[in-house]
């Protein structure tokens, strides 16, 4: 464990401890114990409290990942995975699908406590303060064709929703073809991508960023509504949330392997926040209104336009002509 990360650890709990309990805790001098906090603070973006004859604390209590904590959450159920856990990188998906191009044992997921240069859709910028969201990247080879491989995007939606509402979260839903909001709000998405030959076997990255705690500042750069679970009135402890993801990930995998897309069109429907909305679907340059009819059977957005109906594979989906997100 490297000094910093042992540093950070003992800070975690919010409380204060003295400059000369930590340098005794980490063998080293108080003067010694004040860069690595001023380092700390510079790596992380974390706030560090100083008071005089208290000590250091953090401003906010933080929840390190902790391997054998979210391997205690995972279903037993679940398929074996191997985990790879990271303090920082430029991009859990990156890790994913360099280790699929590889041939390395699959499946296998990736979390990190801070990512660098995490990418949302469209190559957007995604924020992720440092120990306080969800930034996981799960790697599954799937022995299907890649025309089989669309409407994964659906499947890894649905099993997100459905593990949040598990846990407590009641308001949410999903825009095509995998954001997921709270009352108008961004609250995550998903991120996916394909590795293989066009006959198969093909191998995916699935790609989550979470928001679960963004703290009371937000980001000038962020231009749309977003929000988090904290916000959203769950509390649920982080390894946890991370376990019952990666679970709940893993098994949408295991059965869209053997079932496809049709298994999970009504669970769909429940959380589908486009249909029946009229709409902007930006594409190719083009902006085509029309109102969503649904997902068809590959998993694509189905708009009824002024010229007839359209089937859309990829595009940005935007919900504002309602005021909407």
């Amino acid at each position: 464990m490297s000094v910093s990360r042992e540093l950070l650890q003992r800070l975690a709990d919010g409380r204060f401890h003295s400059g000369q309990a930590l340098a005794a805790a980490l063998g080293c001098s108080r003067s010694a114990v004040w860069k690595r906090l001023q380092a700390l603070q510079q790596g992380t973006g974390l706030a560090v409290e100083a008071v005089s004859g208290r000590g250091y604390r953090l401003s906010r209590p933080l929840e390190l990942l902790q391997r054998e904590a979210i391997l205690a959450a995972l279903p037993p159920q679940a398929p074996a995975c191997t985990l790879h856990l990271h303090e920082t990188v430029d991009s859990t998906n990156r890790l994913a699908r360099e280790a699929l191009e590889q041939g390395a044992d699959i499946p296998a997921a990736w979390l990190a406590e801070y990512q660098q240069a995490g990418r949302g859709r469209r190559g957007r910028q995604w924020h992720s303060p440092y120990g306080r969201n969800i930034a996981l990247s799960l790697a599954w080879r799937f022995d299907l064709p890649l025309q089989r491989l669309p409407g994964l995007s659906i499947a890894a939606g649905v099993a997100l929703a459905e593990c949040l509402e598990s846990l407590g979260l009641r308001g949410h839903g999903l825009k095509w073809p995998n954001d997921l909001y709270w009352q108008g709000a961004k609250l995550g998405g998903l991120l996916i991508e394909i590795v293989g030959e066009s006959d198969g076997p093909v191998g995916a990255v699935i790609g989550v960023g979470l928001n679960l705690d963004l703290g009371t500042e937000l980001p000038e750069w962020i231009d749309q509504p977003v929000t988090d679970l904290h916000r959203a009135g769950l509390e649920v402890g982080r390894n946890r949330l991370a376990g019952r993801l990666l679970g709940a990930l893993l098994e949408a995998c295991r059965l869209f392997e053997a079932q496809g897309l049709p298994a999970f069109m009504a669970r769909w429907r429940r959380y589908d926040l486009c249909a029946g909305r009229e709409v902007q679907v930006l594409t190719a340059g083009e902006r085509i209104r029309g109102r969503v009819l649904g997902i068809g059977d590959s998993g694509g957005l189905r708009l009824l336009t002024e010229a007839g109906e359209r089937l859309f594979h990829g595009g940005e989906v935007s919900l504002r002509l309602e005021g909407g997100a």
